[in-house]
């Protein structure tokens, strides 16, 4: 049995991943592609990050939970539609059967004992802190997700958290009450008695609640991670992200029906115990979802690489060289700016990798980023200024500041010695040379050959 088992493993490894896809029909390398996400999902979900980072959200949901309702309900009601939120937290925990009705009780009394107009400034500031800190977390979550290490500045971070609480709501149950208008309407009821727009109506009440999902997961997608994501991307995870929510809501409320030992056991700490699961699986749910649309828009990271690359010195130092000339070039050609994905992809390497050395370049006073978005790559300086050894001396120091410097570890004469030599060894092979004279001989053979 195990070896039946070890042949179908190495099978299965060579049909995924050691068979080249150019040569292969277009549904053959889809189905490829497809098993190679799988994979790597199912990777990803053992290495536990995903799992710890769902188990974070669900806490940080029960503290802002109330409060995030509370806001979204005040601004509701100015439009008129804050009678919806009931029936939406109903639809969400559904599958949780009749401990989601009572759940959803609990929760709608709780917002209706928050009473925002006597809060204070500072009992509103806290309440929008506490909401804030979840969409943060979100943030976080996803922006690990996209292999991003920054966060948006605190200023954009207010401006698209305050989209999400304001405009976020209002899009969605707007949606919701068009949906319900249309399909309340007198010609659409008349319609319903011909037989083939019965069967279209039919059949799109049984799409719709998909498609709602898929764009409200899109929609997530596209605003929360800090980088650029393109809609067919986010499309496609928050297809398959809304996919598995309505097929584990199915699962889910099949156990809760089963659950009947639980409660005997767990008592009134019953409901509250399902509650967390059901929230950890939600939030599991949407980040898959995230991570798939990660796979989908990056290919380059399609590969069984572990997630952080660990560079050697020489590939550091050239990889740093390489960027500077790449700016330099089209900084002097006066061509369209370079930005760290066309970079990673013009060098072959990840995002996350060619963004840890375009930060340190830029924290040696090399680079410097504009304020686009994407943000754009430039030279600190005229390239004259700037000279291979600093180039140099900046890759191999980044990071001095914050760990170990030469100068914390103990001097030894023989090894001093030898460091000195490579120092000089590197002085005396790059000289004064700037980073001109390496773009300008690029430059006059494209000015020659055309």
């Amino acid at each position: 049995m195990r070896l039946k088992i070890s042949v179908l493993h190495k099978t299965a490894f060579h049909l995924i991943w050691e068979i080249p896809l150019k040569p292969l029909p277009r549904w053959q390398r889809l189905l490829i592609t497809v098993a190679r996400v799988v994979h790597l999902i199912i990777r990803d979900l053992a290495e536990g990050q995903l799992t710890m980072r769902a188990m974070g959200l669900v806490y940080t949901t029960l503290l802002s939970m109330v409060p995030l309702l509370a806001v979204s309900f005040s601004v509701l009601k100015g439009f008129g539609v804050h009678n919806q939120v009931k029936p939406m937290l109903l639809r969400v925990l559904a599958p949780l059967g009749e401990k989601g009705i009572e759940i959803t009780n609990q929760i709608i009394g709780f917002v209706d004992n928050i009473k925002v107009g006597v809060l204070g400034s500072l009992g509103l500031a806290l309440l929008f802190y506490t909401v804030i800190s979840l969409l943060q977390k979100i943030e976080r979550a996803f922006n690990y997700t996209w292999r991003v290490e920054e966060i948006r500045p605190l200023h954009q971070r207010f401006s698209d958290y305050l989209t999400v609480i304001m405009i976020g709501p209002v899009l969605i149950f707007t949606a919701i009450g068009l949906t319900a208008s249309v399909s309340s309407h007198t010609i659409v009821q008349q319609l319903m008695g011909h037989p083939l727009f019965s069967l279209f109506f039919t059949y799109s009440a049984y799409i719709l609640p998909y498609v709602i999902m898929t764009i409200t997961f899109s929609f997530i997608y596209v605003l929360f991670p800090n980088t650029r994501v393109k809609i067919s991307a986010a499309l496609v995870g928050g297809l398959v992200a809304s996919i598995l929510w309505q097929f584990t809501g199915w699962a889910f409320a099949t156990f809760v029906v089963n659950s009947t030992k639980y409660t005997a056991i767990y008592s009134v700490f019953a409901t509250l115990i399902i509650f967390l699961i059901w929230l950890y699986l939600s939030w599991l749910i949407l980040l898959i979802g995230c991570s798939i649309a990660f796979y989908t828009q990056h290919h380059e990271y399609r590969n069984l690489q572990v997630r952080v690359v660990r560079l050697s010195n020489r590939v550091r130092e050239k990889i740093g060289l390489l960027i500077m000339t790449q700016v330099g070039r089209h900084y002097f050609q006066k061509k369209p700016a370079w930005t760290v994905n066309a970079l990673a992809d013009e060098l072959n390497v990840g995002a996350d990798t060619c963004g840890r050395i375009v930060a340190g370049l830029c924290q040696g006073g090399l680079l410097v980023q504009s304020g686009d978005d994407p943000p754009a790559l430039l030279p600190a300086c005229s390239l004259e200024v700037i000279t291979l050894r600093d180039i140099i001396d900046t890759i191999r120091s980044n990071g001095e500041r914050v760990s170990i410097s030469p100068d914390d570890i103990p001097a030894d004469p023989e090894a001093d010695a030898i460091c000195t030599d490579i120092e000089n060894g590197i002085i005396g092979a790059l000289g004064e040379r700037s980073l001109r004279e390496i773009v300008l001989p690029a430059s006059n053979a494209g000015s020659h050959s055309s």
